[in-house]
């Protein structure tokens, strides 16, 4: 419960700095690693880590190699509890410390408000630790008066023990840990009453590693369950993990025989519990080793067994990413600019008129997926918690709803008038034509993923010297074809009483006109929006 109480406390505290940190530190997967074992390190939450990794590149902040060192980094940081009990946890009874610690941390959370609610939280969940702990402690000393290490099955390395005898106790005693993480759902809890097991003297050193890469390999499992009905992504990532704690399992039980008299040597000299906590950061450490140097064959390998099927206009559209409302905005950003980049083609040839270019012109599928990003923002919970994230999240809806107008003003099966007959009416199409080319452009960088590696920096700094060009154009366009048609109704009509053209002609032209500059107006808000800008009237 402690644990539980810690973590919540410890991401509420932390905020968006756990997507920002992550976002920045995937740049080569060595520092993936070694961010994704500090950060959860910090955190004492591999879950959250993972988590919010599987957010990021589901949003496209990340590449899938990048999340995998993350949470490569994560599997060792998250040992990082056993050094806790090792060190302190069973070597000191520190309830009278503890309790005064839990008084002031929960009068925090339920008094305060924001980062002072989440510090008392992460206050008092620590102090139930540590209470924990020394409960832990005195139950078992309980338990070894009536349990003996040769009550358990006898593994290799332990004296007098036979080389099958040997083999099978540590594949029973492997299976039994892993059985202990599944029940309790946190190997933290389970390594914890292992070591605490041993400190009592009821399992021996060797019983202790044995049950420790059981423990490991248990913590699989709750992905595993996470990733049923999830994406792609979360279930290449989901199996990722499996595989990476089944490897370094593999390694620890086929090294056992050759490891075991090591540490039973160090064992004069170190004490058992420490030992215990260096032999589950040391296997974890060594299976990052010999995956990380394979990491793109590794992801190769996890992505030719699990394909893509969504469509790549909705694949950001992670259920993983409303875990961190901020992952989710730049999720429907991503989606709006993709939607945008393949609509605007489409539309702008069907302006021009091309009929090569417009040839299979169907909008269904972008239209679909802004109706899929405007019911998957609708699912984020929570106030952003800052200043620009509220700028972003703002932005977002504001372009969802103009990328949205765009779908459905071009419709789904896009057939513009033909009633282009006056030279006014031409040039509002060539100036739509134009705009819809401007669009993509200005869209085009933020549509790419390499757009979104920084995730996060200010909205401002996602606007390249060429989208800001680009954006110019769509917003000159966009101005002109707002005075034409102010210009253009009034003549129009007044040429039905001269009798230079019919009223059906006049009404077309002045439609035509009308729909022309909302395309141009729609894809211009939308881009602007997405690039930071206000965007509410067209620039004087």
């Amino acid at each position: 419960m402690g644990m539980t109480i810690m973590t919540d406390g410890l991401k509420g505290l932390a905020g968006s700095s756990l997507r920002t940190v992550l976002g920045k530190a995937a740049a080569t997967p060595l520092s993936g690693a070694l961010w994704g074992a500090l950060v959860t390190l910090l955190v004492q939450s591999s879950s959250a880590t993972t988590m919010t990794t599987i957010g990021l590149v589901s949003a496209g902040l990340l590449t899938f190699p990048q999340g995998l060192s993350l949470v490569f980094g994560a599997n060792v940081g998250t040992t990082g509890a056993g050094w806790l009990v090792a060190l302190i946890g069973v070597r000191v009874s520190l309830s009278s410390y503890a309790l005064p610690m839990i008084f002031v941390g929960a009068l925090a959370r339920l008094m305060g408000k924001g980062r002072l609610a989440a510090a008392g939280a992460s206050l008092a969940g620590f102090a139930l630790v540590l209470y924990g702990l020394t409960t832990l402690q005195q139950g078992m000393g309980g338990v070894a008066a009536h349990l003996h290490p040769s009550d358990l099955p006898a593994v290799l390395g332990m004296p007098e023990v036979g080389w099958l005898s040997g083999w099978f106790g540590l594949l029973v005693l492997v299976v039994v840990g892993a059985v202990m993480t599944i029940v309790m759902q946190s190997s933290t809890a389970a390594i914890t009453v292992t070591l605490s097991a041993f400190y009592a003297g009821a399992i021996g050193l060797e019983q202790g590693c044995a049950l420790i890469i059981g423990q490991n390999i248990g913590t699989a499992t709750s992905s595993a369950m996470a990733a049923i009905g999830a994406s792609a992504t979360a279930k290449r990532l989901a199996l990722a993990y499996i595989l990476f704690k089944v490897i370094a399992a593999l390694i620890a039980i086929v090294s056992f025989p050759f490891v075991m008299p090591l540490v039973r040597g160090a064992a004069e000299h170190v004490g058992g519990v420490s030992l215990l906590a260096a032999y589950h950061t040391a296997f974890n450490v060594v299976g990052v080793a010999v995956l990380m140097p394979a990491i793109n064959p590794f992801t190769r390998f996890v992505e030719w067994l699990l394909p893509e099927t969504r469509s790549a206009l909705t694949r950001a559209l992670d259920p993983a990413a409303l875990e961190n409302p901020v992952v989710a905005v730049e999720a429907v950003r991503r989606t709006i600019a993709l939607s945008l980049r393949t609509m605007c083609p489409k539309i702008g040839a069907a302006i021009a008129g091309n009929e090569a270019a417009a040839s299979g012109l169907s909008l269904a599928e972008p239209a679909a997926a802004l109706r899929q990003a405007r019911d998957f923002i609708a699912d984020v919970s929570g106030p952003p918690d800052s200043e620009s994230e509220d700028r972003r999240l703002t932005g977002a809806l504001h372009a969802l709803d103009h990328a949205t107008r765009l779908a459905e003003t071009a419709g789904e099966e896009p057939e513009f008038p033909t009633a282009r007959d006056g030279e006014e009416e031409q040039r509002a199409a060539a100036l739509c034509a134009e705009a819809m080319d401007a669009a993509v452009a200005a869209v085009d960088d933020i549509a790419r993923e390499a757009a979104f590696s920084a995730a996060a920096a200010p909205i401002e700094t996602l606007q390249t010297p060429a989208a800001r060009v680009a954006l110019a154009r769509l917003d000159h366009s966009a101005r002109q074809l707002e005075q034409l048609k102010r210009a253009h109704r009034g003549p129009t009509l007044r040429k039905v009483g001269t009798g230079g053209i019919t009223v059906d002609q006049a009404l077309g032209r002045i439609e035509t006109v009308r729909r022309l500059e909302a395309l141009a107006r729609h894809a211009w808000r939308a881009s602007a929006r997405l690039l930071g800008e206000e965007a509410e009237t067209p620039a004087k």
